[in-house]
């Protein structure tokens, strides 16, 4: 059995899968495999993938699901995987040729390490620069929530999980939204793990129109359940930073009425209640703007 699995949950991306496939085939290192969720396409990614597997150069498995978004196709992938590592790799990015290669220089180094869920990278564009900010501090261990939230450490990163913690921590589904943001979860795992924060770059993206991160906010408001469940886990974290709670505080207050929930029912047997009262005229306003955005 491999070490990693790459896993990448997929869109009609099945032409962008082909760089990311390159860059797996070149990888300096061949202890990993690649599980592709393939989230319900409608173009050609099977017959793509099924090229990949005739070529025989890495080890590849498959699944085709119904379109349920990313975080449902990361469940049905996590769910299966049986390596001792996890790295999640999206269809429209890929990986310098010492990716695997660095992961393992650093697992080796730190996979002992009491109260350990995983590794987390840095990713950079094209051009070599890194996605908004290097770790304040290299190697250093703590949480999701101290180093990345607290520490304003923004952009994405290039996360490595260990699989048995990670399969304790399923992203939650939502009758009919598709759209969750993976700090979720990161954020439920801070306090009881701890990351290893590394300044080494071991994933390129690029940031095309119709991915996640180009569309995120059209979708968020129609996946309001999953957004006010991110807010509340950042409101219920006493760790968390008051700059963070306030923008948390407003963004469950907005999705809350996205999702038809009344003012009063919103608030009710929440802490930080009078925090809440005071949000609700600027939140309202803020909801009307994106409401009416959405309808245009």
């Amino acid at each position: 059995m491999k070490t990693i699995t790459i896993i990448t949950p997929t869109y009609n991306r099945g032409a962008l899968l082909k760089r990311l496939y390159a860059s797996l085939v070149s990888q300096e290192n061949d202890d990993f495999e690649w599980l592709i969720i393939d989230d319900g396409s409608t173009d050609d990614t099977d017959r793509i993938v099924q090229e990949f597997c005739n070529e025989n150069k890495i080890i590849i498995n498959y699944l085709k699901q119904e379109n349920g978004g990313k975080h449902r196709a990361l469940n049905a992938g996590i769910a299966l995987i049986k390596t001792e590592l996890i790295f999640i790799v999206d269809s429209d990015d890929y990986l310098p040729p010492d990716a695997v290669n660095t992961i393992f220089e650093y697992h080796k180094k730190y996979k002992r390490t009491p109260n350990l869920c995983g590794y987390s990278f840095l990713r950079c564009y094209e051009d070599g620069r890194v996605n908004t900010a290097y770790f304040k501090k290299d190697e250093e261990i703590s949480t999701y929530r101290d180093v990345r939230i607290n520490g304003n450490i923004g952009g994405d990163k290039a996360e490595v999980f260990f699989t048995e913690i990670l399969k304790q921590y399923p992203f939650p589904e939502y009758d009919g939204e598709k759209f969750l943001p993976e700090d979720l979860v990161w954020m439920k795992m801070s306090g009881p793990y701890q990351m290893v924060h590394i300044n080494k770059c071991i994933y390129i993206s690029e940031y095309l129109e119709g991915g996640l991160t180009k569309t995120g906010h059209s979708m968020k408001i129609y996946s309001p359940y999953g957004m006010m469940e991110r807010s509340r886990i950042y409101l219920d974290d006493s760790k968390v930073c008051y700059k963070v709670k306030v923008k948390m505080m407003m963004l469950y207050l907005i999705y809350g009425r996205f999702a038809n929930i009344s003012w009063r029912r919103i608030i009710k047997g929440r802490s930080h209640k009078v925090m809440l009262l005071l949000f609700l005229l600027p939140s309202q306003m803020i909801y009307y703007k994106w409401k009416s955005e959405s309808e245009k």
